[in-house]
């Protein structure tokens, strides 16, 4: 197993890969004076979409082919046994972001309090990137809590859900590994109803040898094919605990749960970021934080979850053909139209948009109307859907241009979650459902694994998202050197005979 591990990665053709580039591309501890609101910041790569990027969004190859590495996707995509999850813990994770910092005297609880801190004034304001902001919000309770004591009892204790495998957001250039995740469900969700609350940490991964483009990632793609031949728990817990906390010896790999990874690092690299899923308060709400530390001179003197805006989440109002926003007539005459070729893939898994920051929200609601894009968009006629309707035409698609805005609410973190459930996109797909506003579950699966208990995903997940994942996995695994073809990611070092 391991020397198929070792073989030369490669991909799919080079013709594909060019040809779908160029359509994307047109072508507080107590005592501590409360902060005013911190600024918001703009992301540095706002076409990043955080579920849709990367490898994963070329076409695979068609027609049968011979996989010798192939991963089970509850093994190497998805970890959800409560055997090897629980190991995960949120004191773990935070007190590692603590250490990093180096800011004197910040504990994980004074940390996970201030973060709180920013659901209610004076640490946000109703306004957030010129769209609505709902503040406060009941989450702010969570500033007065310690989710650190009682573990197995106590109902503000977040108990590990998930670990998640997003090698398929790995770019072509290999500037980044792809995300990986930890999920945390708050203990008082698991009756299900209200009082929920979920934390998912998406760390972007830096690829440890960028000289080699994507090959650099090869260490990070066969360790978790490699947890598909672990049969026991603790040689998985092993693994695991290793690559999230300590990295992977001897191939540069850092430490996934690293600041940097969560939002702080600045520069050419990706950073990642800390998205919520609140519903401890209604209505229910998704929301986004990156994790920064600021320096007084030389020394490190604050750590933060700071908010900043849902990617990829355009503000409802945009979709409005009478809307007074000062952004609608862009996005309406412009923005939009150009992101129809993308939508119009007819691939559940391939469909697109890319929002410019400026234009995204900081909350995406589900159950209100400001995230109800296609019932804000109406049924027409107006220039904007005029605009839309040429540029369907254009893409030489049959889709209506409702169709075209179901798409792109689809895309958005509410519809994702539960508002666009079963809706009909045009060209025969309709959008899978997920497991009731999450697509990972506080509760047990009624089938447990090999492992035992573990918690239950969504439908979407296990029909739909994950299928093309471990395709994307295994192409890259298995793809070789030899093929007297160029791979995006292979160089003329790596592969001097099929990259002259």
């Amino acid at each position: 197993m391991q020397r198929m591990f070792e073989k030369r990665q490669g991909s799919w053709r080079t013709g594909v890969v060019c040809a779908l580039l160029a359509l994307g591309s047109a072508c507080g501890d107590a005592g501590v004076e409360p902060e005013s609101p911190a600024p918001e910041v703009v992301d540095a790569d706002p076409g990043r979409h955080p579920e849709r990027r990367g490898i994963g969004m070329l076409p695979l190859p068609s027609g049968p082919s011979a996989m010798a590495i192939t991963v089970d996707p509850r093994a190497s995509l998805i970890v959800t046994d409560d055997a090897i999850v629980r190991n995960f813990t949120l004191l773990r994770v935070m007190q590692q972001l603590v250490t990093q910092s180096g800011v004197a005297g910040l504990t994980p609880l004074a940390l996970f309090q201030d973060w709180w801190s920013t659901q209610a004034p004076p640490g946000c304001l109703p306004v957030f990137n010129t769209f609505p902001y709902e503040c406060p919000r009941t989450e702010s309770n969570q500033a007065f809590v310690n989710p650190f004591i009682n573990p197995g009892t106590n109902p503000d204790e977040y108990i590990p859900l998930a670990l998640v495998n997003r090698f398929d957001l790995a770019p072509v250039s290999g500037s980044d590994c792809g995300e990986y995740r930890i999920v945390f469900g708050k203990r008082s969700g698991i009756p299900g109803g209200g009082n929920r609350n979920l934390l998912i940490f998406e760390a972007v991964l830096p690829n440890p040898n960028p000289a080699a483009g994507l090959n650099g990632c090869q260490p990070v793609a066969n360790f978790w094919a490699s947890l598909t031949g672990m049969t026991t728990v603790s040689a998985r817990v092993s693994a695991l605990m290793g690559f999230y906390f300590n990295g992977l010896p001897g191939s540069g790999v850092m430490p996934v749960v690293h600041m940097d990874n969560y939002g702080n690092r600045v520069g050419a690299v990706a950073t990642g970021q800390v998205r919520t899923n609140q519903f401890i308060g209604r209505p229910w709400t998704l929301r986004e934080f990156s994790v920064r530390r600021t320096m007084c001179g030389a020394t490190p003197c604050q750590l933060r979850f700071v908010p900043v805006t849902v990617k990829v989440n355009p503000g409802g109002t945009l979709f409005n053909p009478a809307s007074g926003h000062a952004l609608a007539p862009a996005f309406q005459n412009t923005v939009f139209p150009a992101e129809v070729p993308a939508l119009a893939v007819n691939d559940i898994n391939l469909f697109n948009n890319a929002i410019p920051d400026a234009f995204n929200s900081g909350q995406s609601h589900v159950g209100v109307f400001e995230n109800q894009y296609v019932a804000q968009f109406g049924p027409g006629p107006s220039p904007f859907h005029t605009n839309v309707q040429a540029a369907i035409a254009a893409a030489g698609s049959t889709l209506t241009p409702q169709q075209v805005v179901a798409r792109s609410m689809a895309l958005s973190c509410a519809g994702c979650h539960e508002n666009s459930n079963g809706a009909n996109l045009g060209g025969g797909l309709v959008w899978p459902p997920s497991g009731g506003f999450v697509h990972v579950g506080e509760q047990f699966d009624p089938l447990s694994g090999v492992l035992g208990p573990r918690y239950r995903i969504s439908p979407a997940l296990t029909n739909v998202f994950l299928p093309h994942r471990k395709a994307v996995l295994e192409t890259f695994l298995n793809a070789s050197c030899g093929d007297a073809t160029c791979q995006p990611w292979e160089t003329t070092t790596v592969c001097p005979a099929d990259c002259p």
